[in-house]
């Protein structure tokens, strides 16, 4: 069978990568077309025919400022539906592209399976109406998610969270900190991480308040920033003279002391390394989106542990409210030896236990290669009558 993925950033090309694998585990005659990622490349042994790096665009802005770009990228994923006709799409997050995109696989009769759904129980509640229509199954990573789906009509299952596995077996082959040092020519010294995102908008409006909190425990702890897998280490450089790491968010956070971290997947991945936190989510016009967020929002948290765990295990200081003095008063209580370091430990192990520790890609894959199979039987038996 042929599998169309569509992903439009870093953590989308891990997961995707992985359910590429599984695919391939349950299908040896899988062929795959793409718009993703270096893993998902080296999963399936083909190229994107887009790369995730020329997607990355976050916000009304940026998508206007780079709409012939998103016009493009939307036209070659639909001239790809049009000519490859694959068995299936499977959209990876990333909702307002693969939406179009699901739209145009769904007029040509191609099923649609949504890994990884959009977090239309935050905002845009619309689009749950589009996902009913356009997707035959919604294979959910969050537990909660289940309830939602379900309370509107629609055939979701919660297939484990990629991120335990992933996290789990990275932390197998971990270094401790005196070898991550050596490794990235650090001095042996407690580490303060810094994780300000994986898009430019994100990095220049988050990374610079981070750096100046960080500043405040610069004699006890070294500041090392992890470096986004798209974005060329002379970005960075422009902002500050900190060492930046590549490819090694994970271990970098495990032999962290204390992490600051941009709201997204990467906060859960933090808090399944098991290192204290606090979320941080700066925004260029950061009071009026933090009003019009308090508007729009139908939750009580943002960050991923928080609502996983439905209780405040990680701080969230949100837009104008994250400044360096707040980072700071929220951060030192965190550290080891203080009581709020064993509360956040305890909210880590709750999160754990609700997300279990089910396979996610093996088993979204086993229900999509079902799925399509039975399909098959069906289509098969109803030409032949």
């Amino acid at each position: 069978m042929i599998y169309m993925l569509c992903a439009g950033e870093a953590s989308g090309d891990l997961h995707a990568s992985e359910l590429i694998k599984a695919l391939r585990r349950l299908d040896p005659e899988a062929r795959f077309c793409f718009l993703g990622g270096d893993l998902m490349a080296d999963a399936s042994g083909t190229k994107p025919v887009v790369h995730y790096r020329d997607m990355a665009y976050m916000g009304f802005g940026q998508v206007v400022r780079h709409l012939p770009d998103v016009t493009r990228n939307l036209n070659v994923a639909r001239r790809m539906l049009d000519r490859v006709r694959p068995d299936v799409f499977i959209p990876v997050d990333y909702p307002s592209f693969n939406l179009r995109i699901a739209e145009h696989a769904a007029s040509l009769g191609i099923p649609v399976y949504y890994y990884i759904s959009p977090k239309v129980w935050a905002w845009k509640e619309h689009r749950v109406a589009a996902i009913r229509r356009l997707c035959r199954r919604v294979l959910s990573i969050l537990p909660f998610e289940v309830g939602f789906y379900r309370g509107h009509g629609m055939e979701v299952d919660y297939v484990g969270n990629p991120s335990v596995g992933e996290i789990d077996r990275r932390l197998a082959a971990a270094p401790d900190l005196e070898r991550f040092c050596g490794d990235h020519g650090l001095p042996d010294k407690p580490i303060l991480a810094l994780v300000p995102g994986s898009r430019r908008s994100e990095i220049s409006s988050n990374l610079p308040v981070m750096l100046e909190a960080a500043r405040v425990l610069a004699s006890k702890y070294q500041t090392v920033i992890a470096g986004a897998p798209a974005i060329e280490p002379e970005f960075y450089a422009g902002m500050t003279g900190a060492k930046v790491v590549w490819e090694c968010t994970t271990d970098l956070m495990a032999v962290a002391t204390v992490a600051l971290v941009t709201s997204g997947t990467a906060t859960l991945e933090c808090a399944l390394t098991g290192t204290p936190q606090v979320v941080c989510y700066r925004h260029s016009a950061s009071r009026l989106m933090y009003a019009a967020m308090s508007r729009v929002l139908k939750i009580p948290y943002v960050s991923l542990p928080n609502l996983i765990a439905d209780a405040p295990v990680v701080p969230e200081l949100l837009m104008h409210k994250c400044t360096p003095l707040e980072i700071v008063r929220q951060m030192v209580p965190l550290l080891p030896g203080h009581k709020r370091h064993s509360i956040q430990q305890a909210g880590y192990a709750e999160i754990r236990r609700r997300l279990g520790t089910s396979d996610a890609a093996a088993n979204a894959a086993a229900i999509i290669f079902d799925d399509l199979r039975q399909g098959d039987k069906v289509s098969q038996s109803v030409e032949i009558s």
